[in-house]
């Protein structure tokens, strides 16, 4: 059990007790507060409580958000199909790629017939001749199809190297 005083457990010095004591002083207002404050609200101008505004006001920020979101809703509904506008020209542009590697590429196989002799082993060649062949036929069915270009591209380069190689040795 504890016996000691609450108070001695927290004893100060005496010298920071009575310096203590000295700050505690209560300090009266020099003038009325009050009266100054009275004075200031009456010489403010007081404004009038103005009536609420009418429903359509409150509600005329909503109305003009429906309407602009309508009018996108019906910009967006009725826009011109990008897919079927672009997608002419593009599809042309790739064919008329195709067809122009397809000439360069036709051409490149005249030169080596000409400098070398035919070879023997064409089965390499023909199946070549024949995955290009497959490619421009797909490109038919779908001219908006980039990777087939690709894919054209790719099966010509190996097939001109390989009959490059076949001519070197």
């Amino acid at each position: 059990m504890n016996t000691k005083n609450d108070s001695t457990e927290h004893d100060f010095p005496d010298a920071l007790r009575w310096s203590l004591r000295g700050l505690r002083r209560e300090a009266q207002p020099e003038h009325d507060l009050w009266s100054s404050i009275a004075q200031r609200i009456a010489a403010t101008p007081q404004v009038a409580m103005a009536a609420p505004a009418p429903a359509w006001r409150r509600f005329a920020p909503l109305a003009m958000a429906a309407s602009l979101a309508l009018a996108v809703g019906l910009v967006w509904q009725l826009r011109p199909d990008i897919a079927t506008t672009t997608a002419a020209p593009s599809a042309q542009l790739i064919s008329a790629e195709a067809d122009a590697m397809t000439r360069e590429y036709q051409a490149a196989l005249q030169e080596f017939a000409r400098s070398a002799p035919a070879t023997t082993d064409t089965t390499a060649l023909h199946e070549l001749d024949r995955s290009a062949a497959q490619i421009r036929t797909a490109m038919a069915r779908d001219p908006d199809a980039r990777f087939l270009l690709d894919r054209l591209q790719d099966t010509y380069a190996r097939r001109l190297a390989l009959t490059q190689r076949l001519t070197l040795t």
